[in-house]
């Protein structure tokens, strides 16, 4: 009998010591604690992480057993240029790295090509520009958007000269950025708080995007548009979105490629600046340009309860954003949305206070553009107190000297069935907070098909460890043992991770104040 014990437990050992594998990188000396970083992906079987120190830009290429093997500098940039912005569209064996800069009055957008192994193949690429500036731009003015399935690319910036009427200025490209076209798209703005939302491109090279009509600054939206310019055709389609008797708030588009359809949906509720009461959904056929269901749903009760943290019940999905849209072949989808908030000394801010009409884009007066331009945030990762944590840095101090407190709890998980029926909804369960950065809060995604997995930090005896949950497409959650660490100090930065692999995932961590990254195999 011990003799089967015994084996049993041996048994028990190799499969839970074999459930995930761990690989550090060293951390680099030369990095800074406040460095910035964007992980690229897996190029050629080699991992790709860019990184930003002051005014010094590069590559680093590490193997598969994240060993760094060189780190390349960006020598053809200009000299003395600030980058305004940095974007990398990643294939199986080379990666676009999107940016523009200002030189003198004139934005530049470029595109560079490297292979694995960072090397440069050619010349860095003009896309486009912008003259006649007469101010000094602080943030990006182009915006790049890719297909689903990176055959196109496009650049478009928006003019805000005409308040009766914004221009986009859209550049579509193939997969070897060769043009396809450059059209100028006039939107008509008749209502004074109108704006634009979230930009999508579709596998054909459409443009669709949202345009959005707010009741006054920062607050909800009681008209909505969606805007179609297929590629190839000179004006756009411009619909209005049925909206009975409700407002939205944070407003999300998707496109369904393979049923050729657009999903728009957002959060609701009754009143001005009101509670969140539930899920507003409208699918359309895109060629057609038909709405096929437009329906709203209400959180039930038991919802509510399950999600809420502290407050009234009423009010548990006033601090939820949407995070993701998942589609499914059969035209469902899921719905994956976070509980993200801000606090100094106990007074908590609520979603009001945040939004500046629109999580996607930083309007031109006031940051730096002047009137004339604004630009598109990236929505993935969207929170509500934006950029301020910084990757590694400290916390935002508000104007009286205090630092804000970050959290970041519960996630709440719907799925919606063809017809726009709710099909069964959960919640993973957690508490979050930090004083001094938001890099440690929030949660990685990792999608391998046949679940999903939501890795995150819990905190024991003030010590981060990382954790992971999965999901089933049948909403069953699993909580599984925190994974095993066999190196400390290590603390994990999941909200920051890239997903490389079915099951493999690159996560930056810090150690002993320096940036490293982990890959980890389940």
């Amino acid at each position: 009998m011990k003799c089967i014990f015994f084996t049993i437990f041996l048994l028990f050992v190799g499969l839970t010591s074999h459930a995930q594998r761990i690989i550090y990188s060293e951390p680099d000396r030369d990095d800074p604690s406040n460095l910035n970083f964007d992980i690229v992906g897996k190029i050629g079987g080699k991992v790709l992480i860019y990184k930003n120190i002051r005014d010094q830009y590069q590559l680093s290429v590490y193997d598969l057993e994240m060993k760094l093997q060189q780190k390349v500098k960006f020598d053809f940039l200009p000299d003395r240029v600030r980058l305004l912005s940095t974007d990398f569209i990643a294939y199986t064996d080379f990666v676009y790295f999107l940016y523009q800069y200002q030189q003198k009055n004139t934005v530049y957008a470029m595109a560079v090509k490297f292979d694995g192994n960072a090397k440069r193949m050619g010349e860095p690429l003009l896309l486009d520009t912008t003259s006649n500036l007469n101010y000094t731009v602080n943030s990006s003015i182009y915006t790049f958007v890719n297909s689903e399935d990176k055959q196109k690319i496009a650049a478009f910036k928006i003019s805000t000269k005409n308040d009766k009427e914004h221009v986009v200025t859209s550049l579509v490209f193939d997969k070897g950025l060769n043009i396809l076209e450059k059209v100028r798209i006039p939107i008509p703005m008749p209502f004074r708080n109108d704006y634009l939302g979230e930009f999508g491109l579709d596998n054909d090279g459409g443009l669709i995007f949202l345009r959005e009509t707010a009741t006054a600054e920062q607050e909800s939206i009681n008209k909505l548009s969606l805007v179609i310019k297929p590629l190839g055709s000179i004006n756009p389609m411009i619909s209005d979105l049925r909206i009975s008797s409700i407002y939205l708030d944070d407003t999300r588009l998707k496109i369904d490629n393979l049923n050729k359809r657009v999903l728009v949906t957002s959060f609701f509720s009754k009143l001005r600046r009101g509670n969140i009461e539930g899920l507003y959904y409208s699918l359309w056929d895109k060629a057609q340009f038909t709405e096929l269901l437009n329906t709203a749903t209400v959180f039930s009760d038991e919802f509510r309860a399950d999600a809420h943290g502290q407050g009234p019940i009423r009010a548990a999905f006033n601090e939820f954003y949407l995070k993701q849209l998942i589609l499914r072949k059969d035209g469902g989808f899921m719905m994956i949305a976070e509980s993200a908030y801000t606090s100094s000394r106990g007074n908590n801010m609520s979603r009001w206070d945040y939004m500046n009409r629109s999580p996607f884009f930083n309007q031109g007066l006031g940051n730096g553009f002047g009137p004339n331009f604004y630009s598109f945030n990236n929505p993935m990762g969207f929170y509500p107190w934006g950029g301020m944590g910084g990757f590694g840095g400290g916390g935002m101090m508000n104007n009286t000297g205090n630092v804000n407190r970050y959290y970041a709890d519960n996630v709440a998980v719907i799925s919606i069935d063809p017809s726009g029926k709710t099909e069964w909804s959960n919640i993973i369960r957690k508490n979050q907070y930090d004083d001094n950065t938001d890099n440690y809060i929030g949660y990685g995604l990792i999608n391998s098909g046949s679940m999903l997995r939501f890795i995150f930090n819990i905190q024991e005896k003030r010590t981060n460890i990382l954790t992971d949950q999965t999901l089933s497409p049948e909403g069953q959650i699993d909580r599984n043992p925190t994974i095993k660490n066999p190196e400390r100090g290590y603390d994990f930065m999941p909200r920051h991770a890239k997903q490389v692999g079915s099951k493999q995932v690159i996560v930056p961590c810090m150690y002993r104040g320096f940036t490293c990254f982990a890959r980890i195999d389940y």
